[in-house]
């Protein structure tokens, strides 16, 4: 494997408080010495002056399509999606078909991603089939290379039902990461219930819908003494629930997305399918309590919850599926509207979308420690581009930030000391 000298970046490590200018030597996948002024016989030198490098992003929440989606996306396409976005882990969601409830399953995602830019981690079905009627087989699925365990695309039916999954996760020391919604709520809502809603006459998804969810796994949780990842959180009342059981020390993380502190439901007025997902945008007060649960570690991770669609399938605004793309875009999201608008740093950005998401994964991955997988991103936090989903890597194009400018471009991503992504601009 090749040698690579990375030179005269900005290094920004959350892991262990980096932030300043120096070299990293890469060397058979790892890194293996940072400093400055390194001058070594190497077949490959980066000049990163004037850029910043940091921990490759991990992401732990995405739906890669494979197996039985392949019209919208794959691993490998997907993976070149996440490369072209700085992300070098990926947890693959189960709503596959067949879903991710078996060992034969686990064994054709780890398979198939051998060929694939970047590490993709395969996150199991809670129940058989994603029915929400009876547990997979825990053991079984983690012994065949399981990271976490949901039925995200469906709340786990009934809280008895949760309640088991969350304490057999915690004997195998495995996070549950929760879809927190109350279908009998949601009652064929397609937009945020509001404003919008009522003046394009379409049913919408009350807030409420998220929040009891949100709050029956927290009290699983702090019951039980056991521990939930509570994923794509959009609601003001939800921010307000996660903080305070926080402080009550219920064992709890939870994560947002991009468009949940970007966008609000206003963009709906355009019947654009696109800006369809689920959870659906919320209002504008519901952007700011996400912003501040972003700003105080409420919310402890930013993921992109990708899920692509076809265009034909987004044609129909009544009928589409809900799901937005966002591989190529969270970076530039978070810096454009989190670290310029002044709410966090760059470091605490890169913490939130690399090494606190690989914390709770258990993985090694979100650092650039000496003797780490040389999993880095290379990036400038202020050139800035116009979003042309017709540039995507992967198979679809309904993003919900089509056509906006951002600020932070990703010009090389390197998984296991490979250059997987290099930007030709």
């Amino acid at each position: 494997m090749s040698k690579i000298l990375i030179k005269s970046g900005r290094i920004i490590d959350p892991s262990n408080g980096a932030d300043g200018i120096g070299d990293i030597l890469i060397e058979d996948g790892r890194i293996a010495e940072i400093g400055e002024h390194l001058n070594y016989d190497v077949d490959n030198i980066i000049d990163a002056k004037g850029l910043v490098v940091a921990p490759g992003l991990v992401d732990m929440h995405v739906h890669l399509r494979e197996p039985g989606y392949t019209h919208k996306e794959d691993i490998i396409s997907g993976c070149e999606a996440a490369a072209a976005g700085g992300i070098t882990t990926v947890a693959a969601m189960p709503n596959t078909n067949p879903a991710v409830d078996s060992e034969e399953i686990i064994s054709f995602i780890n398979q198939t991603a051998e060929c694939a830019k970047i590490n993709v981690l395969p996150v199991a079905a809670i129940t058989h089939g994603l029915n929400g009627n009876t547990l997979t087989d825990f053991e079984e699925l983690k012994r065949a290379g399981a990271i976490a365990f949901s039925d995200d695309g469906y709340p786990v039916s009934t809280a008895k039902l949760m309640r088991d999954a969350m304490l057999k996760a915690s004997t195998l020391g495995m996070p549950v990461l929760a879809h927190c919604e109350d279908l009998t709520l949601t009652d064929g809502g397609i937009i945020n219930d509001g404003e919008i809603s009522t003046v394009l006459g379409v049913k919408g998804v009350p807030a409420a819908a998220e929040n009891v969810g949100t709050a029956r796994e927290i009290t699983i949780a702090m019951s039980t003494n056991s521990s939930v990842h509570i994923c794509h959180v959009s609601t003001a009342q939800a921010v307000d629930m996660i903080r305070d059981a926080k402080k009550n020390n219920v064992k709890i993380t939870a994560e947002t997305c991009p468009h949940y502190f970007s966008l609000d439901d206003s963009l709906l007025l355009s019947r654009d399918a696109d800006y369809r997902m689920s959870p659906p945008l919320r209002s504008q007060a519901d952007i700011t309590a996400i912003i501040k649960g972003i700003v105080d570690g409420t919310i402890d991770v930013i993921a992109t919850d990708h899920a692509p669609h076809t265009v034909e399938e987004k044609i129909d605004f009544d009928k589409a599926p809900n799901g937005s793309i966002g591989l190529e875009t969270s970076l530039s999201a978070g810096i454009t509207v989190l670290v310029n608008g002044g709410y966090i740093t760059l470091s605490r950005l890169i913490e939130i979308m690399s090494t606190k998401p690989a914390e709770i994964l258990g993985i090694d991955g979100g650092t650039l420690k000496i003797g780490s997988p040389a999993d880095i991103i290379i990036f400038s936090e202020t050139d800035k581009w116009v979003v042309d989903v017709e540039k995507f890597h992967g198979k679809s194009k309904n993003s919900a930030f089509k056509g906006i400018e951002l600020t932070g471009k990703v010009k090389y991503t390197l998984c296991g000391g490979k250059i997987v992504y290099k930007d030709e601009d």
